[in-house]
Formats: C-alpha cells, sequence, structure tokens
C-alpha cells in the first residue's frame, strides 16, 4: 500500500458533493492499470490511498503511476462540472479555488448558467507531491564518478616493471644486497599492493580469493631467495589485472560515455527571452528551444515545430524519425533540420538516458547463474589449491625425506598454476561485453541472467496488439441502428471509451475528435479487462464491449446482428457492440442494442521476416497470443506464419497457456508492449517489451527492453545472447585446458616458475579478449532485413 497527501490548498474543498470531482476521474483512472487493486481518496483529508500487488508492480512504479494517472485523468475529464446548490454567491470563490487547487489560471475556471467549468491542460497533476517525491526515489541519482583506480593500477604496473629491472640491473653489477633487496621491496609493494587490498577484504569476509594466492606465491619465492622471481610473478600479475580492468572498462565506458552526449546547458524560454540554463536546473513545464543539429539536453513533448531526430544513442534506430507536436524526445538524440520547443517532463538524472546507463550499471552487478556458480567454485577450489601447497611442501620434505628448495619451489610454481583466474573471469568478461553491446543497439538486459535464459529459449510468444500490429487501431466502421445517425452513435460511445485504458476505445474517441465531435462527460465508469466498458451518459446506462461482455450478462444477441459480426469478423475487423438503457422514465432499465463498431489494427510489415529470423537463431516453436476473436487472429497467424495462435484469451488465460507451452516445450519468451502484458510479462521465463523509450511500466515488468518498436530487435537479441553462451563456453574450455596442462608440466617437466606465471596471465589475458569481441557482434541475419522491399519479395518469391 502506497499513501499521498495533499496540501490543504490542493484540497477542493469548495465543490458541491452532488457534482462530478476530478478525484473521481483520477481514482477511477488509477484503477485501470494492471497491479492496482484499489484506489480510496479521503476528499476531506486529502489523502491518497493506493493498494497494489507488489508482484505486479513495485512502490516506485507505483509513485509514478499516481502521476501518470493525473496526467491522463486531466486530459479524459475535458471538463469538470459541479452544479450550484446554494445560489450564484458561491460560484466566484468556488470556482477561484478551485482552480487555485488545480493549479490553473483563473481564466480557466467559469461559471455558466449554474455549472461550474473547469478547462485542464495535459500538464495538470492533481497531486503535486508525488511528483517530487519519485523524482527522489532511491537509487535513480546517477552515481558520481569515482576515483580511476585502474590507470593507478596501470602506474604500479609500471613502477614495478622499473623498480624490478633496475634491481636486477643493479644485482648484475655488484651492488650492496640491502639496495637490490629494497628494490625488490618496493617491487612487491606495488605490484601487490591492490591484490593484498583484496585479500584482506576477502579474509574480513571468511573467504579466499586467487589474488592471495599470487601473493603468497611471490612471497615464496623470496623466502628461498628468489625475489626476482617473485617480483616478475607481481608484475605480471599486476598487468594482467591492468589489462583486464581495461578490457572491462571497454564495456562500462561504452555506456557511460552515453551521457556525455547530453548538453550541460539547455537554451529555456522565459517568455519573450530565451536563456541558457544547466540542465541539473531544469523542472518538468519548462520550455526549452532545440535548434537544427543540437542534442536535445532533457526528456521532453513537442509543443512546436517539426522535425527528424536521430535516436540511434536510445532505441539503435539507424533511420531518424519523425517528430510532431505531441512526440516525445529524449535526451541525448540528436536534433535535424528543423527548430523545436519542448516541455520537459523529466528531471536531468531520471531522463531515458539516464535509467539506461543505471539499468546497464545495475545489469552488470546482476550476476549469471554460470557466474554465481564460479564464484563459489572459486571460493572452495582457493582452499584446495592452498591446501594442496601446504601439502606439496610437508609430505616430500617431513615424510618422504626431498630437499626443501625444489619442494617449496614446485609448491609456489602449483600455487601460481593451479589459481583459477582465466576461470573466474571467463564468464563477466562475455557477459558484460554482450550486455554493453545489446544497450548500444537498444536491447538492454537487466541482467547476465537473463541473457543467458534468453540463449536457452525454445519458444517465442507474441502477444498480438502492439506487438505483431502496431498496436494504434483505426476506427473502420459505424453501424447505428433503429433511428441514430453515425455522429449521435459514435459520440455516445467515445464519451464512454475516453475514461477507457484499452488501445480500441483510443481508437474510437480519436476517431470522435477528428470528426470535431464535442464528448459529454461520463458517469460511474467501469471497466472489465478483455471484455468492455460500462458508464452513464446524458441519463442513460451504456455498456460497450465484445460478445463475451453480453453474454455474461445474459443479454442475447439479436440473430441478424450475430450474422453481421460474423460477416465482419471475417473481414479481420474487432467488433464492438453499444448497449443503452434509460435511468428513469416509463422505460427506465430496458435496454436495447444500437449499433455496432468495427476497429482493426495494422500488421507490422516486418512481422513475417522476424518469425523466419527467429527460427535461424534456434527457437523452435514461435506462437501469437491475443484476446480477439478467431477469426482475427487465424488472419493474422496466417499472414505472420508463427506455428500455432491462441484467440479469445483474457489476460490470466496468456499466463495459463505459457505455462502450458513451457511444460510441452521448454524455456517460453513473452513478447509484449509492456503496458497491458504485465502479468503474461512475469509468468514467462523471459519477457521482453518493446517500446521502452520513456515507457515506465516496461521497464519495470521486463527481463529484457528493447527501446524501440522494431521487431527486428528480437532475433539481434536472442542470436547476442546465443553467441555470448557460445563464447563463454569456449572461454571455460580453454582456461580448464591450460589449468590442466600447466599442472601436468608443473610436476611432468618441472616447469619453471616464470614460465608458469606466463601461461596464467597469458590464458586470463587471452579469455577476456576473447570476450570483448561480444562488442563488435552485429547479428547474423542482417541481410534479411537490409534488403530494399522489392528484392525480399524476389527472395521469397524464388524460395
Amino acid at each position: 500500500m502506497i499513501t499521498a497527501e495533499t496540501t490543504p490548498e490542493q484540497r477542493f474543498s469548495n465543490v458541491p458533493p452532488s457534482g462530478l470531482r476530478c478525484t473521481d476521474v483520477f481514482a477511477d483512472t488509477l484503477r485501470g492499470y494492471a497491479g492496482v487493486k484499489a484506489v480510496h481518496y479521503d476528499y476531506n483529508q486529502g489523502r491518497l490511498r493506493l493498494i497494489y500487488d507488489p508482484e505486479v508492480i513495485s512502490p516506485e512504479r507505483a509513485l509514478s503511476l499516481v502521476n501518470e494517472a493525473g496526467r491522463l485523468a486531466a486530459g479524459r475529464a475535458n471538463q469538470c462540472a459541479a452544479r450550484r446548490e446554494n445560489g450564484a454567491a458561491a460560484c466566484a470563490l468556488c470556482a477561484l479555488q478551485l482552480g487555485q487547487g488545480l493549479g490553473l489560471d483563473p481564466e480557466r475556471v467559469a461559471f455558466r448558467n449554474g455549472i461550474l467549468e473547469v478547462t485542464w491542460t495535459e500538464a495538470v497533476q492533481p497531486v503535486a507531491e508525488v511528483e517530487e517525491l519519485s523524482a527522489h526515489l532511491p537509487g535513480r541519482e546517477i552515481t558520481p564518478p569515482r576515483l580511476d583506480e585502474r590507470r593507478i593500477q596501470g602506474l604500479f604496473t609500471i613502477l614495478t616493471a622499473f623498480l624490478t629491472l633496475t634491481a636486477l640491473l643493479l644485482q648484475r653489477w655488484d651492488t650492496p644486497a640491502p639496495i637490490v633487496n629494497g628494490l625488490f621491496a618496493l617491487a612487491y609493494l606495488t605490484g601487490g599492493w591492490f591484490g593484498l587490498l583484496a585479500s584482506l577484504e576477502a579474509l574480513r569476509e571468511k573467504t579466499l580469493n586467487v589474488d592471495l594466492l599470487m601473493i603468497l606465491a611471490a612471497l615464496g619465492a623470496a623466502f628461498i631467495g628468489s625475489p626476482a622471481e617473485g617480483a616478475a610473478l607481481l608484475f605480471l600479475f599486476s598487468l594482467s589485472n591492468t589489462l583486464q580492468a581495461y578490457a572491462m572498462d571497454r564495456s562500462r565506458k561504452a555506456i557511460e560515455k552515453l551521457l556525455d552526449l547530453r548538453p550541460k546547458v539547455a537554451t529555456v524560454r522565459r517568455g519573450s527571452r530565451l536563456v541558457a540554463l544547466p540542465v541539473e536546473k531544469l523542472v518538468p513545464g519548462d520550455i526549452i528551444v532545440v535548434r537544427p543539429g543540437e542534442r536535445f539536453p532533457i526528456d521532453g513533448e513537442v509543443i512546436s515545430g517539426a522535425s527528424e531526430v536521430n535516436q540511434a544513442t536510445i532505441t539503435g534506430e539507424s533511420m531518424p524519425v519523425s517528430k510532431q507536436v505531441g512526440d516525445l524526445v529524449f535526451a541525448g538524440t540528436v536534433n535535424g533540420n528543423g527548430s523545436l520547443e519542448v516541455r520537459v517532463t523529466r528531471l536531468a538524472h531520471d531522463t531515458t538516458l539516464a535509467r539506461i546507463v543505471q539499468m546497464v550499471e545495475e545489469a552488470q552487478a546482476n550476476k549469471a547463474k554460470t557466474q554465481r556458480v564460479l564464484d563459489t567454485f572459486e571460493q572452495y577450489y582457493a582452499f584446495f589449491v592452498l591446501g594442496a601447497a601446504v601439502l606439496l611442501i610437508v609430505i616430500p620434505y617431513f615424510v618422504l625425506g626431498q630437499p626443501f628448495y625444489p619442494t617449496f619451489y614446485r609448491a609456489m610454481t602449483w600455487l601460481v598454476v593451479a589459481s583459477p583466474c582465466a576461470l573466474v573471469i571467463s564468464t563477466p568478461a562475455s557477459i558484460l561485453s554482450a550486455i554493453a553491446n545489446g544497450a548500444r543497439n537498444g536491447v538492454l538486459f537487466k541482467g547476465g541472467v537473463h541473457l543467458e535464459r534468453a540463449a536457452r529459449l525454445k519458444v517465442v510468444a507474441f502477444d498480438k496488439t502492439g506487438t505483431l500490429t502496431h498496436g494504434v487501431p483505426q476506427l473502420t466502421g459505424v453501424y447505428p441502428l433503429e433511428n441514430l445517425d453515425e455522429n449521435t452513435l459514435l459520440k455516445q460511445v467515445a464519451a464512454v471509451e475516453a475514461r477507457s485504458e484499452h488501445p480500441l476505445g483510443a481508437a474510437i474517441v480519436r476517431a470522435a475528435q477528428e470528426r470535431g465531435l464535442s464528448l459529454p462527460t461520463a458517469l460511474n465508469f467501469r471497466a472489465f479487462p478483455g471484455r468492455g466498458v460500462e458508464a452513464q451518459v446524458e441519463e442513460r446506462h451504456w455498456l460497450v464491449g465484445n460478445v463475451r461482455f453480453f453474454a455474461e450478462r445474459n443479454l442475447p444477441i439479436p440473430t441478424e446482428l450475430q450474422t453481421r459480426i460474423q460477416q465482419l469478423e471475417a473481414e479481420g475487423q474487432t467488433v464492438m457492440l453499444a448497449y443503452t438503457s434509460n435511468l428513469s422514465g416509463p422505460e427506465a432499465g430496458v435496454g436495447r442494442f444500437v449499433g455496432l463498431l468495427t476497429v482493426a489494427d495494422a500488421l507490422r510489415p516486418e512481422a513475417a521476416l522476424v518469425v523466419q529470423a527467429l527460427k535461424k537463431v534456434g527457437i523452435e516453436r514461435v506462437v501469437m497470443l491475443t484476446g480477439d476473436n478467431e477469426r482475427v487472429a487465424a488472419r493474422i497467424a496466417a499472414r505472420t506464419g508463427v506455428d500455432a495462435y491462441y484467440a479469445n484469451l483474457l489476460p490470466q488465460d496468456k499466463v495459463r497457456v505459457l505455462r502450458e507451452l513451457r511444460e510441452t516445450y521448454g524455456s517460453v519468451a513473452m513478447v509484449g508492449d509492456g503496458v497491458n502484458d504485465a502479468p503474461s510479462l512475469a509468468a514467462a521465463d523471459l519477457g521482453i517489451a518493446m517500446g521502452g523509450a520513456g515507457t515506465d511500466v516496461a521497464i519495470e515488468t521486463a527481463d529484457v527492453i528493447l527501446m524501440s518498436d522494431d521487431l527486428r530487435k528480437i532475433p539481434y537479441a536472442l542470436g547476442l545472447a546465443r553467441r555470448a553462451q557460445q563464447v563463454v563456453w569456449q572461454n571455460l574450455s580453454f582456461a580448464l585446458v591450460m589449468i590442466v596442462v600447466l599442472v601436468v608440466s608443473t610436476f611432468g617437466a618441472t616447469l619453471p616458475l616464470p614460465l608458469g606465471v606466463l601461461g596464467h596471465e597469458g590464458s586470463t589475458v587471452i579469455v577476456v579478449l576473447n570476450g570483448l569481441r561480444l562488442l563488435a557482434y552485429r547479428g547474423t541475419d542482417t541481410w534479411l532485413f537490409q534488403q530494399k522491399p522489392i528484392s525480399r519479395m524476389l527472395r521469397q518469391f524464388s524460395s
């Protein structure tokens, strides 16, 4: 449960209780989100009580939902009307205080003919304090850069080499032993400093690490009078760690440098003046001006102008995207030839760009299962290596009577060659490179564990609406019955759907607005997910929904109407029925069907090619899940080439189907838009959300986020995951073989300590470099998507 309070000025205490309050619309809007169980707004105390399911949405998401619902409610309830109860004397004060409570100019509040009218803008947020809370949530801040230890470690490595070479030269020139030994001691200090710190930290946690084994081997070499070999060991070990750190930083820096793309200063409009302000000073609502060729300094919404924007840094799209009034733009992207005015929608530390960097950092810290197993293995293995070294000294020297020097020397060599450096680093080197590659191309894995799951997938399930289709349905037909005309039917149904979250309802509202229809206010709105909606409009009760919606209410559909529905569905249309009844008068409660409305959603042109590409990367079965009827589903399935489809599914039905697919075929991925698919994304082995740029719910619910709506990113992501798995196994195999070879050489061929060090550190560097190759991965089926449409058609025809 989450509770938010409003200030006394935000309480609309003078709104008569008989009228429609903005808080009613606000609470109704919140109830429309997946995971929200109940919403209670205490009108007198100004407290909002939100009860939600923590398995579906996080506390952070719950807070942001309040803000988002405030904006949506403001847009949906175009006018808030409160009827006068105590005469005209109450109107002026009521209008003024309500306007202040909503944060509106007095000019937007008017009282006419006994009706108080308040016109809202999209910027209105009834609960302003929650916006401030969500802007300062833990974990949202981008941590400042820490001291660059890699550079210091590199400097220490150079000093170690210099001190060791100097000591060796002075030793050849018969320099006094204290000077030579002092130089070796300094070389030990610089070469082993970071390893010593890491070892002490591990010992404090009652564990062992590889660094301790190296330091003990170097000290052992000094103990038996071979300080030069010990110094060489620490130099090579330090050099190897420096190269590893440099290589791993390439993965991190590739992402962190994205923040450098964001300008430090923004041009802000202040009335008629333009002023330059640091990006950190911008607040939601500020208007910034972005000239042609400039980068956007912050996330926002275009309010004036048109341009083409290069969004490659965020979504991975290679082609510029057209931006018009109302479109979102993101920090770090590049404006084209048009000048734009943008309203700021996020603080600097909460932009999509900043969240990408933060999420990749968290993903890199979220270890893959293989890595966690190796970390556990490292602890036991380190104890084994150290214990074996002790036995290699004690048994030959004290039991078998062998000379101490060669016995101790062999034990120190064992400490080096048996250490699992290459084995331990093999997995993170590959995983981090793959995560960084994906992020640079608009594919965000939330951790190594999800990358591994992506590599083992057997089934990919697509939600239809917004995934295989564009997700922006269009109203294709209005069929009134009785004596209604099209506009009258559309006006009434659009008034009901104006409070709905469903894309089909949005299509109806958009069509009504395009026709210039003025929508009346809907009261007592209720939504039934996957079925329909109901509300009261102008003293009439309305039901709008699919066939199941009315069957559940025992409202029989006339035979001729059923025939018409089947015809329309056969054409691929989604049909909604409109039913109404009077609330008063002699015919109160007597209802009738008054019309049909049809909506269709366009298939994405690349959908069929993506299904083919998924087969090429190793997916055994591709299926489609939809709440649409059988005919519409069959038509889309035939055009995309999926192996199977499941129609007429409610959200809980999709979860059930995913479980059945997992039991039959193996690991299942669910691909959805991240808005209405939260239960399915959570139920699948891997949840993939499309269009994550600027969509909080997608980032919160999914395991993999595609920052753009490009379906082609899915086979790319799965191909990258499978390639990463191959590289991990290559590294593990090579590291194990090298350990075996070096150990056998130590006991079978008396391998010198310097060669053991060289083999050990060399194998570590090799596996790191092999993992870095994933940074250059570009996919195996890029030709499938780079051909021109005519070329694709010819290739498909010839095949």
